[in-house]
């Protein structure tokens, strides 16, 4: 399989696809899958742009809308995880990942599937300790708080990934694990970035959540971004049973001329799976935590040990009766709020939040709880939300405003 990762997308889809498809061409080969390491800016429309935390100046329709609206249409299968300037209004529709548009498919908080046999762990946002232990409280409109605050990694993601116990090939952060940099160039990473040096000499440059899961789950490969340079490392792990894994760490810059922002890898796949699917460990894991999930502003208590778990064979066995054996992921992408009104005839004001049946169907399932339903719940929706179906909600929600 050929897999391209890039860095740092910036809304510039359009660019992005047609690097590619320049490589492809120049050097004769075929792009299976294309990996975005966040800040992928998912804006459908004008709404959007309020939910994303970049300055004013920055703040850019660029190319997802078209993708969105079905103008454009991404000609690889592409996944990406979030990073700190997101179109956090939609991306919070879908916790658990699901399709942002045809062909382009959002992680999650944090996820593990798969493609081609290849299993992909990913985890959005960004590492910050004062909001750590907190629930995902975050609702639209954001204050100046909140909007920065909704792309912080929680407790119950890390949590959530620590549990997984099937290797890992490929793992997805925005930020860094704190001390990759030890493993690689770095008087070379400091050179190209000085201000980095005293965070290095401290080693408090990155996420030692990450770290922490580097460690733990000892994947092949890492891929990040949000630092805009190109660098790469090898981390040797401890051994164990005289086995020696290591795992190659490789960040990328952001979508720019004459910047390193992609990189194409050869992992071995099975040519017959070539699509997604979702994970049974990772379902499992999602349904025995369920009852961690908080939407509190406040510091909780950290995860307790005693929380930690063992997926067993007759859990996996449950969950296979229950998806028949079927974990590919259907292909049930479908717009929730207007689409860029450059284009369009439909004039309804975008709403703050909408419910995703894509998230509605995996918690049914899954006989799990969707973050946004608990926290209109909290404001009183509570009746609204029992007697309709997703797509009736959000109409009663356009009604009610």
């Amino acid at each position: 399989m050929k897999i391209a990762i890039e860095g740092c997308c910036h809304g510039e889809l359009d660019k992005i696809y047609s690097t590619i498809e320049y490589l492809e061409k120049e050097n004769n080969l075929k792009i299976d899958l294309l990996i975005i390491c966040g800040d992928f800016q998912s804006v459908r429309n004008e709404k959007d742009l309020e939910s994303m935390a970049v300055p004013e100046k920055y703040r850019s329709m660029c190319s997802f809308w078209k993708y969105y609206a079905g103008i454009s249409k991404a000609p690889i299968l592409t996944i990406f995880i979030g990073g700190n300037h997101e179109a956090s209004s939609y991306l919070k529709e879908l916790p658990y990942g699901g399709w942002v548009a045809p062909n382009i498919y959002y992680m999650g908080y944090a996820n593990v599937i798969n493609f081609a046999g290849i299993r992909i762990a990913g985890l959005s946002g960004i590492y910050k300790s004062h909001d750590f232990y907190k629930g995902h409280y975050e609702f639209p409109p954001f204050n100046h708080g909140t909007l920065h605050s909704i792309y912080h990694v929680r407790n119950l993601e890390i949590f959530r990934l620590s549990q997984v116990k099937k290797p890992i090939d490929i793992m997805l952060t925005h930020d860094w694990p704190t001390g990759i940099y030890h493993y690689g160039n770095v008087q070379q990473l400091i050179k190209i970035k000085p201000y980095f040096a005293n965070e290095i000499n401290s080693n408090t440059l990155g996420s030692p959540e990450n770290e922490r899961l580097l460690k733990l789950l000892k994947p092949k490969f890492w891929f990040s971004a949000h630092l805009h340079v190109k660098f790469s490392s090898i981390y040797k792990h401890e051994s164990e049973n005289n086995e020696q894994k290591e795992t190659k760490f490789l960040s990328l810059d952001k979508c720019l001329p004459r910047r390193k922002f992609l990189q194409v890898i050869d992992i071995d796949g099975d040519e017959n799976k070539k699509f997604l699917s979702l994970d049974p460990e990772w379902l499992c894991i999602l349904k025995r935590s369920d009852h961690l999930l908080s939407v509190d502003s406040y510091n909780r208590a950290p995860i307790e040990q005693k929380e930690n778990l063992t997926i067993s064979e007759q859990e996996i066995n449950d969950l296979n009766e229950d998806f028949q054996n079927c974990y590919e992921i259907p292909l049930n992408f479908k717009q929730t709020g207007p689409i860029h009104s450059e284009i369009s005839s439909d004039k309804r004001e975008s709403k703050d939040i909408y419910l995703n049946e894509q998230t509605t169907l995996l918690c049914e399932m899954l006989n799990i709880r969707d973050p946004i339903r608990v926290l209109l719940e909290k404001k009183g929706k509570t009746s609204i939300i029992n007697e309709s179906t997703t797509q009736l909600y959000n109409d009663l929600l356009d009604e009610s405003d």
